[in-house]
């Protein structure tokens, strides 16, 4: 992608305690330079109970795509991430940063490379039973707004997962000794 002039959209630093895995940036993260610089981002900062200058902090978070680049648009959402990508780029960029004690699956691309094999259900079923692959893993639907419709269905995610998802942050955040504003 750099035939359009972009640079690969990903943040890794070896003192992250949180990883942040989702499907690849979308347009706006692309053009901005900052992952997550949307209204999912605003969603997922909400759900995990930070700051926004937590988020952005290499030493507690880093954040991989699927794909370092926007896919582009198709009829029904953005494109997938390109196949092999994460299996060439992640391996690498996860052994340098070894303090990583809790990883983001945000989406069904992250949860069918990472989950176990034979062990994920659907994205419904991973999320809502999220303790089956921890304590490193902790897979999550997208925060898009779009989800709406999902996060009505499934009210269990807001009352259930996401007091264990932010107490699981709080300890990561802990743990780098940055504790969040009170």
């Amino acid at each position: 992608m750099r035939e359009k002039g972009w640079e690969p959209l990903y943040t890794a630093s070896a003192d992250a305690r949180i990883a942040v895995i989702g499907q690849a940036p979308g347009n706006r993260a692309q053009a901005s330079g900052i992952p997550w610089d949307d209204a999912s981002g605003r969603k997922l900062i909400e759900w995990l109970g930070v700051t926004e200058e937590q988020f952005r902090s290499p030493e507690l978070f880093a954040f991989l795509g699927m794909d370092f680049y926007f896919p582009g648009r198709g009829r029904s959402g953005d494109l997938p991430p390109r196949k092999g990508f994460a299996a060439t780029w992640h391996p690498p960029l996860l052994a340098l940063m070894p303090r990583v004690e809790l990883v983001l699956l945000i989406g069904r691309y992250a949860q069918l490379h990472y989950l176990p094999s034979g062990r994920h259900g659907t994205l419904t079923d991973n999320v809502r039973d999220h303790r089956r692959f921890g304590p490193l893993w902790f897979p999550l639907v997208h925060p898009s707004p779009l989800n709406f419709r999902w996060q009505t269905r499934n009210p269990w995610f807001v009352t259930d997962v996401l007091p264990e998802l932010q107490a699981r942050v709080r300890t990561a955040v802990e743990h780098s000794g940055t504790l969040p504003d009170e």
